[in-house]
């Protein structure tokens, strides 16, 4: 699909949260070399693994509010594919 995605009007604010979480991963990565406590550093991955997870939350939501509801609206072979891709995105997600 060409053109605008479904998230990007939200663009900016998706990558000033994930410049954040880097932020933490690279906090995380110090608090290692400076043998912090093990479970500080856990409650910290705890929290980054939460803030990814927002995210891919927020993607997904985008993504099926503008992607799939438009290729649903068109029908055919591509809703199909767009509905299985969406599927097996959330099936990744709820393993992860």
């Amino acid at each position: 699909m060409t053109g605008a995605h479904g998230y990007s009007q939200q663009k900016d604010n998706y990558a000033k949260r994930l410049r954040r979480i880097e932020g933490q991963v690279r906090g995380i990565a110090k608090m290692i070399e400076d043998d912090k406590y093990c479970i500080d550093v856990l409650t910290q991955i705890s929290a980054v693994n939460s803030a990814l997870q927002s995210v891919a939350l927020g993607l997904l939501d985008e993504h099926l509010g503008h992607c799939v509801s438009q290729a649903v609206a068109e029908g055919g072979d591509q809703a199909d594919a767009k509905l299985a891709e969406a599927s097996a995105a959330i099936a990744r997600l709820v393993r992860s």
